[in-house]
């Protein structure tokens, strides 16, 4: 018999095809019927499983489809937000067409699938990285499996089964976080390497409010208010560099509360740059990106990505036949110059002068946060990872640049919490809230997270709890200050000195 399953808004009809195999009542589209009423589902249900069994409960299998027919196919159907399209596309792309593509969708097994875990492991993937791809692959074969295209999904894991010894080993690190006075010297070292007071501000504003790095290049002027900021969207970067404007992660709108220095912070800011809308979105933003712009993510049109998918290449190739043409084989840049004959695609150059709208978050994490954090640059081919020379006339020493700067130099930077990535500032105001004894609905509230317990419907914010949390981390940031002020009165950042000297 058949049954009726309540979704929330509406009903669906449920009804056996096999053995421990239900299938959904859809249109002729292949669309989920939505039901008013729980007495339509049901029999609507009954009736397909009737017809079900007078003709042999399934039709037959799809034995000519591959896994790369049915994969793009599946792809093409998906209308999700662009960050999950990027996601799935190079999951697809990069990980399962290479394994799977050629392959019928009926020889697909369990024991392939396994092997091709076993061989993206032995490539020296993150054991976090394949459970991601094989979360997908199930994911598409499970709708090929209501589709009845085949009969069983080999990408489901078998419980009980698999190494379980040294699996901790594959865990990443824990996450570092840090405290007020590891935040106020980071958002220091922060202004002296970009050479200006915006990314002490910004710093400061992520470690105090645990806002996602997103939400932060995202914050619109308009949404910087009297000891609050109200969280409406993010900018997403994708893969082809576009920053793409999308509400908050999981929907998480929603306002904090922000003490009266930042708040203080934020308007003495917003009033010495003045900010204009960017070009790219037609928008007022609170921070701006801290090196020259790159055009070539706004220039309309095909782009490097583009032309390496068409050649069925890598983007560095695509790379080197376009700046060092000699070192690529005759046949490979043929194929490159093809596609690049065949898209029209032109090469955007940097705009001297002008600084980027926006902060990129592998450029922000890699040329500020890090050396801020460690005291050292890193890795820029062919030069080796190095510290940061500083010239020490004002603790803490400002960076030396140009030619020779290393030799200039009268000391360099110790770290102040090796490990520590922008994200990590968020787990930093996580766990300042629970040091405090922050009520969990508060802190779940500020950060954004949703709770679906009992105990969290029944808790509520009040204003005491708000002013409680706004007052002790008032109290930590001025402890902070007094330290540094006992470290050096003085600072080269001149937001961070005109705060030291209110002291």
């Amino acid at each position: 018999m058949g049954y009726a399953e309540n979704l929330g808004q509406y009903w669906r009809g449920r009804f056996k095809v096999a053995p421990g195999k239900y299938e959904t009542v859809r249109d002729q589209a292949g669309n989920t019927i939505k039901f008013r009423a729980k007495r339509e589902a049901k029999r609507a249900a009954d009736l397909e499983e009737a017809k079900a069994a007078q003709r042999g409960a399934r039709p037959s299998l799809d034995r000519r489809t591959t896994f790369g027919e049915y994969a793009r196919s599946w792809y093409a159907r998906q209308d999700l937000a662009a960050s999950t399209m990027q996601n799935y596309k190079r999951h697809i792309e990069n990980h399962l067409l290479p394994a799977f593509e050629d392959m019928a969708l009926l020889e697909l097994s369990a024991e392939e699938v396994d092997l091709w875990e076993k061989k993206e492991r032995a490539a020296g993937y993150a054991a976090s990285s394949i459970k991601t791809w094989r979360g997908t692959l199930h994911l598409i074969l499970s709708d090929a499996q209501s589709e009845d295209r085949i009969p069983t999904n080999p990408a489901t894991k078998r419980r009980g089964r698999g190494r379980r010894a040294g699996k901790s080993r594959s865990r990443g690190p824990e996450k570092v976080f840090t405290d007020t006075l590891g935040l106020l010297l980071v958002a220091e070292r922060a202004a002296l390497l970009s050479g200006r007071d915006d990314e002490f501000v910004a710093v400061v504003t992520k470690g105090m409010t645990g806002i996602r790095f997103g939400e932060l290049v995202g914050l619109e002027a308009e949404f910087v208010r009297q000891r609050a900021i109200r969280i409406e969207w993010q900018l997403y970067e994708l893969d082809t560099g576009e920053l793409v404007r999308v509400p908050p992660k999981d929907d998480s709108y929603r306002t904090i509360d922000a003490p009266g220095f930042l708040s203080d912070l934020l308007s003495a800011h917003l009033a010495r740059t003045k900010p204009k809308p960017c070009p790219c979105h037609g928008r007022t933003y609170v921070f701006s990106g801290h090196r020259p712009a790159n055009g070539a993510a706004s220039i309309p049109g095909p782009k490097l990505v583009d032309v390496a998918r068409l050649a069925g290449v890598s983007t560095g190739t695509v790379s080197n036949v376009l700046n060092r043409p000699d070192s690529v084989p005759d046949g490979t840049r043929q194929k490159v110059d093809k596609a690049v004959s065949q898209l029209g695609y032109l090469r955007g150059g940097p705009k001297p002068g002008v600084l980027a709208p926006h902060w990129r978050r592998s450029g922000f994490a890699t040329w500020i946060f890090h050396p801020a954090t460690t005291g050292w640059y890193p890795r820029a081919a062919p030069h080796p990872p190095r510290p940061v020379p500083i010239l020490g006339d004002t603790w803490p020493g400002v960076p030396a640049r140009g030619r020779g700067a290393a030799s200039r130099a009268d000391a360099c930077w110790l770290p102040i919490a090796k490990g520590l990535t922008p994200h990590g500032l968020r787990h930093s105001h996580k766990t300042a809230m629970q040091e405090l004894g922050v009520p969990t609905t508060l802190q779940d509230g500020r950060m954004g997270h949703a709770d679906g317990s009992v105990q969290a419907r029944y808790s509520h914010i009040t204003s005491a709890m708000r002013q409680r949390l706004m007052d002790d981390l008032t109290a930590q940031w001025e402890a902070a200050l007094r330290f540094r002020e006992a470290i050096s009165p003085k600072s080269p950042v001149k937001a961070l000195d005109r705060l030291l000297q209110g002291l």
